[in-house]
């Protein structure tokens, strides 16, 4: 009996590549880690604090709005630190929560809403997992005076 050179390569092949993908992971312990890193961004906002920001965030992640003309608004990340430099380590007031956090495999989005004295922010981010790190990949918000 002769066997095709195509049966071989896939009875070869395939171990390798169903052996390539990731292991599954308990989906709590995916929605735990998503968690963490969405907690550290808001110990950032929280604490004025860059060094957590980047942490989390990818470098080149912009954040985005609408300014009130009714176009896009967005802000690099350097751009971003920089306006955090004269209130580094002070403790904002208000407070700060996870409404929403859904996970699917290696990506997830949270909702996240920041009550201050003035103005509530309304925060949507999506967070992709890169070798067993969360990180943010993207960020759009609101925010209304209160």
């Amino acid at each position: 009996m002769r066997i095709a050179p195509w049966c071989l390569a896939v009875a070869v092949l395939a171990p390798a590549l169903v052996g390539a993908q990731a292991p599954a992971r308990d989906p709590a312990a995916e929605k735990q880690a998503a968690r963490a890193a969405v907690e550290t961004y808001l110990h950032g906002l929280k604490f004025n604090d860059v060094e957590s920001f980047k942490k989390v965030f990818l470098p080149d992640v912009k954040l985005q709005w609408i300014k009130r003309d009714g176009s896009l608004g967005q802000l690099s990340q350097e751009d971003w630190y920089k306006s955090f430099v004269s209130s580094a380590g002070k403790e904002e007031e208000g407070e700060l929560r996870i409404e929403s956090l859904d996970v699917t495999n290696d990506i997830a989005s949270a909702k996240v809403v920041e009550t201050y004295p003035k103005s509530v922010y309304i925060d949507y981010v999506s967070l992709i997992k890169i070798r067993d790190t969360w990180w943010i990949a993207a960020k759009v918000y609101t925010s209304h005076p209160r």
